[in-house]
């Protein structure tokens, strides 16, 4: 389940760092954070669908993955990248 094109490029508007950053941790995280919300949403309708709850479960650890990193990398970026996502209740 992908975004749309101009849901995901309003997501890298929002969370770039500088012009023309598509690949950061942040941009990356959010974009992950929005497909898995999606996925969510379709998974209740659909509780046995198997292979989509497959791909939920990586795009997860892929977060968790990119998180840690941004974590050890920068404590303020994840920091406030959480608060804006509103994760880690």
């Amino acid at each position: 389940m992908s975004l749309p094109k101009e849901e995901k490029q309003a997501l890298v508007e929002k969370f770039r760092i500088k012009e023309g950053d598509t690949g950061s941790p942040e941009v990356q995280i959010a974009i992950l954070t929005k497909e898995i919300e999606k996925l969510n949403q379709h998974l209740k309708t659909h509780k046995h669908d198997f292979h989509s709850r497959r791909g939920l479960l990586q795009k997860v650890g892929h977060r968790r993955n990119l998180m840690n990193y941004l974590k050890d990398k920068d404590v303020e970026r994840y920091r406030k990248l959480i608060k804006e996502l509103g994760l880690r209740r």
